[in-house]
């Protein structure tokens, strides 16, 4: 399933972002595909081990811990260090699929890739092309999403980057460990988290049937989850 979640980012946050990527040193992506995405990608990243990423990066982190609907969708066990990439002058990554096991850079630590994010930085009407293009189950999706926004998908999800053809398209993205390994569960806690939200906002927290479907939500995370 993918999931928009909106306004991840603030525009006082974003223009911040946007003051210092704008100077930053980028590098070529190659520096960091494997032996397939060699092949097929082409644009500009951050060092990861550079002062901005991390300091971008772990401001990052602070605001996904405080975000409700993320926490709901992804049940993040651990969430890899937040990277940065620059798309311009024709610059795009092809048909790929996300390495399943990252290691998180400068610490033994291993991460399953359940689920991959991007939030995007700038407007869509600064740049041309640039759409991320996801294929599962239901088909082929286009994303191109406001400045702020994130996507969030299943890392198995095949998935590129089209061409950006004009303007410049800034994105961060990250991997995520879920405590629940298995897509279909994990959606179904969504769905349903996600439904006891609206029903508590129409009837009241303490209405008994509010209640009782909070208590099955967290009867099934206690079934399925693996801390």
């Amino acid at each position: 399933m993918v999931i928009t979640i909106p306004k991840v980012l603030s525009e006082h946050e974003l223009k911040q972002y946007r003051e210092h990527l704008q100077s930053a040193d980028w590098e070529s992506g190659l520096n960091s595909a494997g032996e397939q995405s060699v092949h097929v990608k082409q644009n500009l990243q951050l060092n990861p081990e550079g002062k901005l990423a991390q300091q971008l990066g772990e401001h990052i982190l602070q605001v996904l811990s405080e975000a409700a609907k993320f926490f709901s969708a992804a049940l993040p066990l651990k969430i890899s260090p937040p990277m940065f990439n620059c798309y311009q002058n024709n610059g795009h990554y092809g048909w790929h699929v996300d390495n399943a096991i990252r290691i998180i850079p400068g610490t033994p630590v291993r991460l399953r890739t359940d689920l991959s994010a991007t939030i995007f930085l700038n407007d869509p009407s600064e740049y041309e092309g640039g759409e991320l293009c996801i294929k599962d189950t239901y088909g082929e999706h286009q994303i191109k999403l406001q400045a702020g926004d994130m996507v969030l998908y299943p890392s198995t999800s095949l998935h590129q980057v089209l061409p950006v053809t004009k303007g410049q398209r800034l994105a961060s993205f990250l991997w995520i460990e879920s405590m629940v390994r298995d897509h279909e569960q994990r959606e179904i806690l969504f769905d349903l988290d996600q439904n006891i939200q609206v029903l508590g906002t129409e009837h009241g927290l303490d209405n008994p049937q509010v209640v009782s479907l909070s208590a099955l939500y967290h009867r099934l995370i206690r079934l399925h989850v693996d801390t």
